[in-house]
């Protein structure tokens, strides 16, 4: 019988700040590879709500539970460089829409073209939370009864932080 080969996976976002929507990502993808590494993508041109510091809290207080997936992240460089770099095969890419279909496709053929040995796995989130993104939850930040509705959509030390942020809003 032949032996199987260690499957890690990559999941990387900006979680600014992290999502149920991107705790679901995490529980599924973890069940699927032997090791997947959360990674948070740095660019330094574009402004963060969060310091990389926090958003790695965040994400080390998410994946507490799961033996294995590790946190990490990375700077201005092309994720599936990145992916390549840490020796893993998979990059995991959720898929909330049609227009993240069409632009997950064309980045994973551009990322085919990088490197072929790595593969692109899509998973498509449950109904009820595949609207959330991170610019939704900031979004909804302030308006009378907020705190009730970005509950909803945030892991509770996300959303103590948010609280804590804007305790006069």
């Amino acid at each position: 019988m032949p032996q199987r080969t260690f499957r890690r996976a990559v999941y990387a976002g900006s979680f600014d700040p992290p999502t149920n929507g991107h705790l679901w990502m995490i529980t599924e993808a973890q069940q699927l590879f032997d090791e997947l590494i959360v990674a948070i993508g740095v660019n330094p041109d574009k402004k963060s709500s969060y310091t990389v510091a926090e958003r790695m809290a965040f994400l080390q207080d998410m994946v507490a539970p799961f033996d294995n997936v590790r946190v990490a992240s990375f700077e201005y460089e092309f994720l599936v460089n990145y992916a390549h770099d840490v020796g893993a095969t998979f990059i995991v890419r959720g898929i909330r829409s049609a227009t993240d279909y069409e632009y997950e496709r064309a980045i994973r053929y551009i990322n085919a073209d990088l490197q072929p040995s790595i593969q692109t796995v899509f998973l498509m989130p449950p109904r009820e939370i595949a609207e959330i993104s991170s610019t939704m939850v900031k979004g909804l930040v302030g308006p009378k009864g907020w705190r009730d509705i970005v509950h909803r959509y945030v892991p509770d030390p996300v959303y103590q932080k948010i609280l804590a942020d804007n305790i006069h809003k």
